[in-house]
Parts: C-alpha cells; structure tokens; sequence
C-alpha cells in the first residue's frame, strides 16, 4: 500500500529558513511530525492541506500541524520567497502556562477549519510589523544574530496569538473543496479509534461507495483506504511516544490485529512499535 513520506527532518526545538528560488519542484503529498508555520512573502504558490486548495497571498501565514497530509504547487516562472519555521511539540509546551499558549493559532485554525490565515490591514498591523523585522533579520550577520532571530520569532508568535485572540486576522475559507469530502475528512479523524468501512462510510453520508472512492480520491490526492491507514498510524506513533504499551494503541487506534499493526507501523517509520517506546 502506498504510504504517504515524511518530509523534513526536526533535530532541535525549532528550526528557522529563509528560502528564495525559482525551481522548487512539484512535491508530492506529505507529512511532517512536528507543526510548521509558512510566511509566505511573495511568488505564485497554492497549498492544497487536507482536502483544501488555498491560493496564498503575500504576508498569509500558513499553520500546519503535524501528521497534516499536504502539498504544495509552485509556479517556478517568478520568484518564490518564504519564510519556514519547524516546531517541535516540546517547544510549544515550553510556552504554555496558565496565562498564555503560543499553541492558541492552531486550536483556533481547526476551530475555523482553516489553515491560511491573512491579515486584514497590513499597514495598522504590529503583526505584519513583526514579521518584516523577523524578515529583516535573516540579513543581519552581527553579534548573536541567530539568537536575536529566536527572539523575533517569538516575537511574531505573541503577536501572531494577539491577533488570532482579538480577531484580528482572516482565517481563509476557501472555495476549493468539496463540503462532501469535507465531512467525511472530519468524521474519519474524529473516529480512528472506531471501526471504518468503504461501506459504513458510503452509507453514513448516503453516496455511493464508488463515487464516493472516485470523489476523495479527486479531490485529495489519496485513497480513503491509505488515509485511514495513515491517519490512524501517525495517532499511534503520538501515543506510544507518549508512553501508551503499543498493544493497547494498536485496538485504541482501530486496528483488529497487532501484526499487521506492527508491519504496517514498521512499513511506514522505519522501526517497531516497541523501539519507538524504547525512544519515548
């Protein structure tokens, strides 16, 4: 069964880029295990993330969280500038405390069923402001220059969680999907745990079975069979790594038998389910 690659690799807290080119190439569905945030700054780019196509604009700023299956497609005849920050789970919770969370934006992007937020008023805004000095800052090669970018990063997130809180940005509902898909994308994540059949599926949201087939595949890129699959094997790896025997994530992840479990686990991570406990 096709899977769908893990794309980047997270060795520290977080890692900043500053990319400009003209040849990215088309890249393939894919997922990271650690959220990513995108600035995109200017060129002709769509991100299509779970069933959504969102046309970005400069200055959107683009949240996907780990396990998000998605892809992007760029128009190499100009310029692509953006700016890339991987983040791990650990760096979000070093700041989360009774009276903040840099982790807010996300929640309330799967609250908006959005992943692209815009903001409205770029000249009145201190986020955009932000984020030009953040922008700026890859230029600037003076004493602890890698440091003071740390530090307007974390500037952008306070300003970035400000405006999300005050509904101060748009998050985009784009018109590029079928509320069809939709709604069965949300049931499958909302149920992994729980039996999921083509059948008990085609039935729930009264299609056809095999429209419903040809439509997900379409308009996502993928099988609703390897969605599933995938899906309920990125939760596993979350819950083993949080210290859950992988015998139990096996049944709480909707799967009926361990060794295909464990194969398919293997298949996709490149270890077992027990050495990824011996990590956690």
């Amino acid at each position: 069964m096709e899977m769908y690659t893990k794309k980047g690799y997270l060795n520290s807290e977080f890692r900043l880029f500053h990319l400009t080119d003209r040849e990215t190439h088309e890249i393939a569905y894919h997922y990271h295990d650690f959220d990513k945030i995108t600035i995109f700054i200017k060129g002709n780019v769509s991100y299509m993330i779970e069933g959504k196509s969102y046309a970005l604009k400069p200055y959107d700023i683009v949240l996907v969280r780990h396990g998000d299956i998605h892809r992007l497609s760029v128009d190499n005849s100009v310029l692509y500038e953006r700016i890339i920050v991987y983040i791990s789970p650990n760096f979000m919770d070093a700041y989360h405390t009774d009276s903040y969370d840099l982790s807010f934006c996300f929640r309330k992007a799967e609250l908006e069923h959005s992943n692209v937020l815009r903001i409205s008023s770029l000249e009145k805004s201190s986020l955009f402001r932000s984020i030009m000095r953040l922008e700026h800052s890859f230029s600037d090669d003076g004493y602890a220059s890698e440091l003071y970018r740390q530090v307007l990063f974390l500037e952008f997130m306070i300003h970035l969680n400000r405006a999300a809180r005050k509904n101060r940005l748009e998050f985009i509902d784009t018109q590029n999907y079928n509320l069809k898909i939709q709604e069965i994308l949300q049931y499958v994540n909302d149920h992994l745990s729980e039996d999921l059949t083509i059948d008990g599926l085609a039935g729930r949201f009264f299609i056809s079975k095999y429209y419903m087939m040809r439509l997900f595949k379409q308009e996502t890129g993928y099988t609703l069979g390897q969605y599933i699959t995938q899906k309920r094997l990125l939760l596993a790896r979350e819950l083993i790594l949080s210290g859950v025997p992988s015998t139990q994530v096996c049944f709480d992840c909707g799967f009926r038998d361990y060794s295909t479990f464990s194969r398919s686990y293997k298949k996709l991570f490149q270890e077992s389910p027990r050495e990824t406990l011996a990590l956690s």
